[in-house]
This record gives structure tokens, sequence and C-alpha cells, in this order.
């Protein structure tokens, strides 16, 4: 909150320089993306863009359209327009011309380039699908985010605070001695102490997280254990210790949940209606696994879903169960005390 707090005062020439240079920058790598991906598509210089051209490079038109669409991806601030469209169609420039140049030394024509091309088409086509999909379905009810809420205390009205202590080390020092000595203490300062006497390694830190930023087992184990109780966790090339050093309430109401409910729901329908239409079109085609074996039961329809891009309005989505925390909390538990 306090990085927040700071970003709230800072001056609005400083803020809007920052836009300018964060926009420009992100361009400039875009410019790069279309070398690879539509290269051959501005082999057409005569061809006449839908929108009012702004520029000519070289017979290839800028559109007020395509500006106003690199604004949208931008991200940027009504206000702010008048002062960034300027920067962003001189990176339209620049990019046009990279661009060409690549174009021009033929690039676009390599085996690399050409893949790419033809990815980025069913992606984008596909995710035109999806956003239509999107479009028709109808939104949360009241009623669905009122029920969603009083089913999830654990949440909202009864959501408690953790105040966390990590130790973090390599794998290989997470023997069988120090899971002994784990096992043993009252606290986590007996683990430091024992880690500094063998002149092990690790990294303290102290995080606080909320039952509705963890995965529901590790919520409700840390509750259940209450304070001072050790958990390991296991990560590839790390162990984690994890006391709680203080636990208490801390609900929201339902006014200050409600919108985030509503997202979460509107994300789960989208879903079940993407899962739906993967398995509706599954049954309509014809899939021949060549050279490839098929995949076995639920291994299918985890594989078909994973390669379907979302529209960007449920992927800006989080769930009032998505974690925030860092990544260990979903790496699994691997024992307690």
């Amino acid at each position: 909150m306090r990085r927040y707090a700071k970003l709230l005062f800072l001056e609005s020439k400083k803020e809007n320089f920052m836009v300018l240079a964060n926009t420009q920058m992100k361009l400039i790598c875009l410019a790069l993306i279309s070398v690879l991906a539509l290269g051959a598509c501005n082999n057409h210089p005569k061809e006449r863009k839908s929108g009012q051209a702004l520029v000519s490079v070289d017979g290839h038109e800028i559109t007020l359209l395509q500006l106003n669409d690199e604004i949208k991806r931008a991200g940027i601030r009504v206000d702010q327009h008048e002062n960034v469209s300027k920067q962003l169609l001189e990176s339209l420039i620049a990019r046009q011309l990279i661009v060409d140049e690549a174009v021009r030394n033929k690039l676009d024509r390599t085996p690399d380039v050409m893949q790419a091309r033809e990815r980025a088409i069913a992606q984008i086509t596909a995710q035109a699908y999806l956003h239509g999909m999107a479009s028709k379905m109808a939104k949360p009810s009241d009623i669905e985010i009122k029920e969603y809420f009083e089913k999830h205390p654990e949440l909202f009205s009864e959501r408690k605070q953790f105040d966390l202590t990590i130790l973090r080390l390599a794998s290989k020092d997470m023997d069988h001695e120090l899971k002994a000595r784990i096992d043993g203490a009252k606290s986590v300062n007996e683990v430091v102490a024992w880690l500094d006497k063998k002149n092990i390694q690790y990294s303290r830190n102290s995080v606080s997280r909320n039952t509705s930023d963890l995965p529901a087992e590790m919520a409700k184990l840390l509750q259940e254990k209450g304070q001072d109780h050790l958990i390991i966790v296991n990560e590839q090339e790390h162990g984690l210790i994890i006391s709680v050093t203080a636990m208490r309430d801390n609900p929201i109401s339902f006014k200050t949940a409600a919108q985030q409910i509503e997202r979460y729901l509107a994300n789960q329908k989208y879903k079940q209606a993407t899962d739906a239409e993967i398995s509706r079109l599954r049954s309509l085609a014809k899939i021949e696994y060549l050279n490839a074996k098929a995949p076995q039961g639920d291994a299918e329809k985890s594989n078909a879903q994973s390669s379907v891009l979302t529209p960007e309005a449920a992927n800006n989505s989080n769930s009032p169960q998505e974690p925030v925390s860092e990544g260990f909390i979903e790496r699994g538990i691997m024992g307690l005390k």
C-alpha cells in the first residue's frame, strides 16, 4: 500500500514522460514482432487501408484507426491521448520502416517467419471467435453473487490474515537432520539458530497473506496449526520453512467483495462455455493422430483447453481464490509438524 501511495504523489509531467517512454519501447518491440509475424502482409504499397490516412511511409499508409488501436492497447488514459498520440505516431513510423527493410531483405520468406505468421493468424482468428462467445454470455446475477459470498465465509465474512515468516534454503540442505530439528522445534527462531550454527545458507522474509490470497488447502492448514507450527513446502530447487507468527480476523463486506465475485463468476461461466464449445467442435470434427499419441481421458480435455486463447476481459479478471502471493504457496505441502 505504501508503494501505491507514493505513486499517487508523482508529478503529472513525470508520469506522462514515463508513459511515453514505456509506450515507445513497447512499440519498438512490436516492430520486431511485426517483422516476424506479419512481414509478408506489407508487400502491397498501393493497398489502401481503412480509416483516415495520417502518414505515408514509402506508399504504406498509417491511419487514424491504427493509431487509436495502439492507444487502446497501450492503456493510455483519456487525458493523456493528445500528448501520447504524437509519440505513438512516430513509433508507428519507426515500426513501418523496420518492417519495410525486413521485407526488402526477404526476412518475411524464412521458415521461422512463415510459421510465426501462421501462428499469429490462427491466434487472432480464434480470439475473435471467443470474443464473440463472451459477448453473448449473460452476466452473473445479483442472486448468484450473493450466494457465492454466503457459501464462502472463509474468503469474505470470516477471512483471516496471516503474518508469515519464511525461510528459503537449497533443497540439498533439507535433509533428515534438518527435518528432525524442525519436528522438535518450538519456534522458527530455534531453526534459525541451528542453521546459523551449521553455517547453512538461507534467506528470511516476512510476508502477510489472507485466506483469499491462498489456495484453500494451505489457508485451512495455516489456520488449523496456528502460531509457531512449522510447515515445510517443497520446491524444485529450494525448500521452504513457513511459520505463522500472527493470525487475526480480516473480514470484508459484501459491498466490497461483490465486484470481484462478479468477475470470478463471469470467468467461470466463460470457462464452462469454452469447454462445452471445444467438446462440441471435437465431436463434429475428424481428428486423426498421425505421428503423435492420442491423449488419454482427461488429458485430451486439458490439452485442448491449454491452447485456447481467452478474451482479454476474461484474462484481466481475478478470482477471489486466485493466489497473488509467492509461487511457493502453490508447490504442495511436503510435511507438517
